[in-house]
């Protein structure tokens, strides 16, 4: 016959089923949270590309803007040189105008000299060195008879009729006229003239006269 001690009672071992049990509920917590990150996530990424993006066009309209500026800054500077170079020309030729306006009357008198065959011997060479310098300066001799007159760069000192020119035409320079560049020092003096008034017109009135006293006649006369 078997002895049980007295108050010893044997108790249910429950400790695996509340292991397994908080098992599970770990399980499914883990995936719960899973499930609820899995959008967050994506969220997040979508939220970076739409800055990014943002960034990107910013970054865009920044390089844009600034290609425009050094493009504008470069026409700007070529206008400068461009208009720097002209303010440079233009200075020169009144500096050169200036001085050779002064050696004028000495060019008149070596074509004067030139005209009357006064030019010979030492006066000859200096005068002729005079010509080479003021040419390598650029000044540059203009007028000739039988050319049209040019009110711009003519200046008309005497005046006559021909019939034998058909519109107004320089036909004598008394002073010849001189240039640097585009620029006139002086107008070309000129003695010019004009058809002879009523030419035409007396020629064809004495050619109808003599039509009519043909026809009036009978014809001209043979013979």
């Amino acid at each position: 016959m078997t002895e049980e001690t007295p108050g010893f009672e044997e108790k249910p071992d429950v400790s695996g089923a509340e292991s397994a049990g908080n098992a599970d509920d770990a399980a499914r917590a883990e995936s719960a949270d899973k499930a609820g990150s899995a959008p967050a996530g994506d969220d997040k990424q979508g939220a970076q590309d739409v800055a990014l993006t943002a960034q990107l066009d910013q970054a865009r309209s920044a390089l844009t803007e600034r290609t425009a500026d050094l493009q504008r800054l470069q026409a700007e500077y070529q206008n400068y040189r461009r208009r720097v170079e002209r303010d440079r020309v233009a200075v020169k030729e009144i500096a050169a105008a200036n001085l050779l306006s002064e050696l004028l009357p000495v060019l008149d008198d070596v074509g004067r000299a030139r005209d009357h065959g006064e030019l010979v011997g030492g006066f000859k060479s200096v005068a002729e060195s005079l010509e080479t310098v003021v040419a390598k300066l650029g000044l540059q001799q203009f007028g000739k008879e039988g050319e049209p007159f040019d009110p711009t760069i003519h200046e008309a000192l005497m005046h006559s009729y021909a019939p034998d020119v058909t519109e107004t035409t320089c036909v004598a320079v008394l002073q010849p006229g001189y240039r640097i560049g585009e620029r006139t020092i002086r107008p070309a003096r000129v003695a010019v003239a004009e058809p002879q008034p009523g030419a035409q017109g007396g020629k064809s009135a004495s050619e109808d006269g003599a039509k009519a006293s043909d026809e009036e006649n009978g014809g001209p006369d043979e013979g």
